[in-house]
């Protein structure tokens, strides 16, 4: 637990705020897109006044992408996974476990770049020409070379990575579709280790891999 014993040093104070900020600048931007979004709205659910979050982030764009580079980062992140991986039972499956667990804690984050990139991706197109493509490249070099050991259907590496990313992500641009079906309720603990466990046979059993 923090100690409360202290008052906060300054940088403690900056971190809070921005994290803050940025908690609910995901949630705002998911509802609202980058369009209906707005600095006060963003603010006032942080609540801190406007100026504060001028001081962080100066404009909405720079806000935005922030957001947007966070949950990306997470997302690669989790496919640290593919690095060490004996095959495709090992990278695969803990990199859908991780993606799922990012779509339960993340779903707002998710929303928000799903929703930039149907629009075209007017903010982060360099992000996908550079970075994402960059990252696209090397998860599918692994996984040619899962095939070409053997060790798994050949398959297109490409287009498998966007089944995994849309069958992940579908937990959290979707939610509320899937809790309407899940009788109006969110997914329990139980019922998120069933989802991982189906996907993961439905997937590495489509690829040969067990």
């Amino acid at each position: 637990m923090p100690d409360t014993s202290r008052p906060r040093t300054r940088e403690e104070t900056r971190r809070g705020n921005e994290r803050a900020i940025l908690a609910a600048a995901e949630k705002v931007f998911a509802e609202a897109g980058f369009g209906g979004a707005t600095m006060q709205l963003i603010a006032d659910m942080a609540g801190l006044p406007k100026a504060n979050l001028h001081y962080y982030f100066p404009t909405k764009e720079a806000l935005y992408r922030r957001v947007v580079q966070n949950i990306f980062e997470i997302w690669l992140h989790a496919a640290d996974v593919f690095d060490g991986a004996d095959g495709p039972v090992e990278g695969i499956g803990a990199y859908i476990d991780a993606k799922m667990e990012i779509s339960r804690r993340h779903p707002a984050g998710s929303k928000v770049w799903a929703s930039e990139v149907m629009h075209g991706a007017p903010v982060i197109q360099d992000y996908l020409e550079t970075t994402l493509r960059e990252w696209t490249g090397g998860r599918a070099a692994v996984i040619q070379g899962w095939i070409d050991a053997g060790k798994m259907a050949p398959v297109d590496p490409a287009h498998l990575l966007y089944m995994l990313w849309a069958t992940t992500q579908h937990y959290a641009d979707f939610g509320h579709q899937i809790e309407t079906l899940n009788g109006g309720k969110a997914l329990s603990d139980r019922q998120w280790k069933a989802a991982k466990d189906s996907v993961k046979a439905i997937i590495l059993r489509g690829i040969g891999a067990v």
